[in-house]
C-alpha cells in the first residue's frame, strides 16, 4: 500500500532532517517541497514555479513511489496535494532555537545568512510573517482529514522517529 507523510513546520523546526531520517528508515522516497515551489536559479530561492507546475511535478514524483515522505509546506497547493497524505507531522521549535538553526544552516550553504531570510522566519510564531506562520500552520492542520502528530521542543532526529513510527 503507497503511504504519504508530510513533515511540516517552521523554517528550521528539522522538516528535512526528519524526513530524510524517516525515508531512510522506512525505506520511502524523500521529497523536499521547496524543489517543486522554487525555481532553480543561481542564488537559489530567486523565482516561484507556479501553483499548477509545482503541484503537477509533486504528484508525478510522487507517482512514481511506493511511499513517499515530503518535508516542507503544502499550504494553499491545492486539495489534491493538501489531503494526500496518510500522516501529517508538524515539528514546533522556539524562536530561539530555529534561528540559531537557521543561521547556521545558512552560513554552511552560502557562506552568510540572509538578514531577510532571519526576519521572515522570526515572526513566524507572532503570525505577521506572510506565507507560512504558526497561526496559519494551525488554522490549516486543523482542516485536515489524516492524522497529525505534533512533536514539540527540542529532540533527536532518533527521538522524532520513534515518536513517529510509534
Amino acid at each position: 500500500m503507497t503511504q504519504h507523510i508530510l513533515i511540516t513546520g517552521a523554517a528550521g523546526s528539522g522538516t528535512t532532517t526528519l524526513a530524510s531520517a524517516l525515508a531512510k528508515e522506512l525505506g520511502m522516497t524523500h521529497l523536499e517541497a521547496d524543489d517543486y515551489f522554487w525555481l532553480p536559479s543561481e542564488p537559489p530561492y530567486q523565482h516561484r514555479a507556479s501553483k499548477e507546475e509545482r503541484c503537477q511535478s509533486l504528484l508525478t514524483d510522487m507517482g512514481f513511489t511506493t511511499g513517499a515522505v515530503v518535508a516542507g509546506s503544502v499550504m494553499d497547493w491545492g486539495a489534491q496535494i493538501e489531503d494526500m497524505f496518510d500522516l501529517i507531522v508538524f515539528l514546533y521549535l522556539p524562536t530561539d532555537l530555529r534561528l540559531a538553526r537557521l543561521e547556521r544552516r545558512e552560513v554552511e550553504r552560502f557562506g552568510r545568512a540572509n538578514p531577510e531570510f532571519l526576519a521572515w522566519a522570526a515572526d513566524y510564531d507572532d503570525g505577521s510573517a506572510t506565507g507560512r506562520n504558526l497561526f496559519r500552520h494551525q488554522t490549516w492542520l486543523s482542516n485536515r482529514t489524516c492524522s497529525i502528530l505534533r512533536l514539540e521542543g527540542d529532540m533527536s532526529v532518533e527521538d522524532r522517529v520513534a515518536r513517529v513510527l510509534g
